[in-house]
């Protein structure tokens, strides 16, 4: 029994967790478009087996994240800013919806967390706390989507969210644009507190779509630099 629950102590991480792992490099650009994903780099660096490697690789496949191709392997897929554009508006007419349906049937207390999440990410504009002000963001969209029967919603735009994290996290939340997502924040807030749900599903919507806007001037000035 005592060797059952050693070897269990020693049981590396699941599939879902690489896939975690992987994701979180790509999100913080240290893995980057095109950049292959070499299996015994991910072994080592995460303590998975081979197998569960593969698995998680197939798992990001699936969501658009990863590329696999045979005879080279797995790498990191590019987005295009086409591909980009309709991710963006999958994501403002999904996101929308999850906000008219979180204004009719929200309790209060998450009401009041929506507010103390807007008012957090206030501060973390003074402090220029881009990192945490990226959570609290997080944590905003996933609440409105955390609605009794969205489950499949909410799956949907997480894989519509992951090919888009290779962008520059940190040219993407820069003082104007923190200002700006927090402003849209407060209207998305003040729609659902006054009730209002189509109020609230338009300021989503515009929210993201501004979003989008950012994303597509940054491309152009990367561009334009280089």
């Amino acid at each position: 029994m005592e060797k059952a629950i050693e070897a269990l102590s020693r049981k590396g991480p699941s599939g879902t967790e690489v896939a975690d792992w992987i994701r979180s490099q790509i999100r913080a650009s240290r893995f980057v478009p095109g950049q292959r994903l070499v299996e015994v780099d991910i072994i080592r660096k995460t303590g998975g087996s081979r197998f569960k490697v593969r698995e998680a690789l197939q798992r990001l496949a699936a969501e658009g994240l990863v590329e696999i191709e045979e005879y080279r392997g797995a790498s990191v897929k590019g987005a295009s800013m086409s591909e980009i554009r309709q991710l963006y508006r999958s994501r403002a007419a999904l996101e929308g919806l999850c906000a008219a349906d979180f204004t009719r049937i929200a309790t209060q207390a998450q009401r009041d967390r929506l507010r103390v999440i807007t008012q957090d990410m206030e501060r973390c504009i003074d402090e220029g706390s881009t990192e945490m002000f990226g959570k609290l963001n997080a944590e905003f969209h996933t609440m409105l989507m955390q609605v009794p029967g969205n489950d499949v919603i909410q799956d949907l735009v997480k894989r519509l969210n992951t090919p888009v994290h290779h962008l520059l996290f940190e040219s993407f939340y820069r003082g104007d644009r923190m200002r700006e997502a927090v402003a849209d924040h407060w209207r998305i807030v003040e729609a659902i507190d006054a009730g209002d749900c189509a109020a609230a599903e338009r300021e989503m919507r515009r929210h993201i779509e501004n979003g989008h806007r950012v994303l597509e001037a940054l491309d152009q000035a990367m561009h334009h630099d280089g």
